[in-house]
């Protein structure tokens, strides 16, 4: 019953969405976002997490967070989102699209959101809320500004000269797609 209601919400988003003309963000695609998390958590899919990608005031892709449903640590509410769009639009880029997330986006789901290109990312509970719940991405942020030996997983730089092969190949390609 609750997935028809939420089905039922989603048209309703997508109505209103359509006469939305873009300019400032709008919160209904951020409260599509933040049922997504809740229903999430209701089902025991994933963690509290929920987002959504809009393009021209429609919804072209939204996901949940599927870390422990799925035992893929990428699986994060934000990242599914973006494969959604990219599935439905057909396009490895999300110009012209804007990601709504129920939550600040961890440093992976960051650096996923500019690799896609989108044009604007809006949340509503802060790295703060998520840490308070036990989803703490501080460490991460920490870790990225440390140098190579300093970070807490070892991280070392091994046959430099082999694998630039693979990139003197890409910039000699004539069939590359550039992205």
């Amino acid at each position: 019953m609750q997935s028809a209601i939420l089905i039922q919400a989603s048209k309703l988003l997508q109505e209103a969405g359509a006469d939305w003309m873009g300019g400032d963000p709008n919160p209904e695609f951020l409260r599509r976002a933040i049922a997504l998390a809740t229903e999430n958590v209701a089902q025991g899919r994933g963690g509290p997490f929920g987002a959504v990608v809009v393009r021209g005031g429609r919804i072209v892709g939204e996901g949940a967070n599927a870390v422990t449903s799925t035992n893929d640590p990428t699986a994060h509410a934000e990242v599914n989102a973006i494969r959604a769009a990219a599935k439905t639009l057909n396009a490895f880029q999300l110009s012209g699209c804007e990601l709504y997330t129920s939550c600040e986006p961890c440093p992976m789901c960051l650096a996923a959101a500019y690799w896609a290109r989108v044009d604007a990312i809006y949340f509503g509970a802060g790295a703060a809320d998520a840490a308070r719940a036990g989803f703490d991405d501080a460490f991460l942020y920490e870790e990225i500004g440390k140098s190579h030996e300093l970070r807490k997983v070892p991280i070392r730089q091994m046959l430099h000269d082999e694998a630039q092969a693979s990139f003197d190949a890409w910039m000699a390609s004539a069939n590359k797609i550039e992205y």
